[in-house]
């Protein structure tokens, strides 16, 4: 075990207000592709970029094609947690992990047993009809042909945050709660490129900010401890 997870170990087990900030990274180990990794969604090829395809106007004048994406791409059914969730919802468990903010739609943090999860970016397990409201779950969504429908009529949307949206601004407050209030902040599986979510980061008053992720991020300089390695080995070795 290298010097650095020792420190963060100690500090894991010092600490009793731990948050988890997550992004794509940690979710990869799970077989779920990061967007903007070399074989990720951002470097295939389609009709349309991938970031037009989940914006909020395309899905508004083309919301079959959106649903062709959205079904075969951003999808993943048979994901299973990795050694990073289940850490995650075991120290949560143990009351010393307070939050898990995530940037992921996949659900697979709750998955483990992680009860507190603000999900950021939404996710891809709730759908809404736009007209009446009514929800409905990811299996009427995949069963579903081409634009799903509700009872009423009107199209059904998945409770996903997509370009051109913002962020949900209760979910929002309660991030910047749990990051302000924490002790210890470990950032994981994320190139914090993305705004705001990267931004809340900036939030942290205390001295242990871990960053665990593979590549540089432009937080790099500020952490107090830095760990290049992929996240499930780390946290299967806590």
């Amino acid at each position: 075990m290298s010097g650095n997870i020792e420190q963060l170990k100690k500090w894991v087990e010092d600490s009793d207000n731990i948050v988890f900030f997550g992004g794509a990274g940690v979710s990869t180990e799970s077989g779920i592709p990061d967007f903007r990794s070399v074989d990720g969604l951002y470097n295939q090829q389609y009709d349309y970029p991938p970031e037009t395809i989940i914006s909020h106007s395309f899905f508004m004048k083309n919301p079959k094609e959106f649903y062709r994406f959205y079904r075969d791409k951003m999808i993943y059914r048979e994901a299973q947690p990795n050694a990073c969730h289940k850490k995650l919802a075991e120290l949560e468990a143990r009351g010393k992990l307070k939050a898990v903010i995530t940037q992921n739609i996949d659900g697979l943090h709750q998955l483990a047993g992680s009860k507190e999860v603000l999900e950021l970016h939404g996710t891809v397990l709730k759908n809404r009809c736009m007209e009446c409201g009514k929800k409905y779950s990811l299996d009427d969504i995949m069963n579903g042909e081409d634009v799903p429908r509700c009872s009423c009529g009107g199209i059904i949307k998945p409770e996903v945050v997509l370009y051109e949206e913002g962020l949900d601004d209760d979910v929002i407050s309660r991030a910047v709660s749990y990051i302000r209030n924490a002790d210890m902040l470990i950032i994981g599986g994320t190139s914090l490129s993305v705004y705001p979510a990267a931004g809340l980061i900036n939030y942290y008053r205390g001295h242990k900010l871990v960053l665990v992720n593979k590549s540089a991020t432009p937080y790099d300089s500020e952490a107090d401890l830095l760990i290049a390695e992929k996240i499930g080995e780390v946290f299967a070795s806590l």
